[in-house]
């Protein structure tokens, strides 16, 4: 995909396009997930999707993802997707 970087970013490997992060894979197991703002009370129903907090706030389009729901690569495809699609949609940082 043109336009992906790595950045070590919340303690794991983060990838983003155009300057904005998509997905990371988190030092704690599982991962961290950009999404629309919009989705993510409808995604946090699915199974092992958690709120993402930051310094005690919950973080709205923000989501940390169990390891045990990106055991299997249609799992993983899945989520990485939506933080795919979700990057791609917001303007280009500098």
């Amino acid at each position: 995909e043109p336009g992906v970087t790595e950045k070590k970013m919340f303690g794991g490997l983060a990838f983003l396009i155009g300057g904005n992060m998509a997905v990371s894979a988190s030092g704690q197991g599982g991962l961290l997930l950009h999404v629309d703002p919009e989705e993510t009370d409808a995604l946090l129903s699915k199974p092992h999707a958690q709120p993402f907090q930051m310094r005690g706030r919950t973080m709205s389009g923000w989501l940390r993802v169990e390891a045990e729901g990106v055991q299997t690569k249609r799992q993983l495809e899945r989520w990485v997707s939506r933080g795919v699609a979700y990057a791609r949609s917001l303007p280009a940082k500098g």
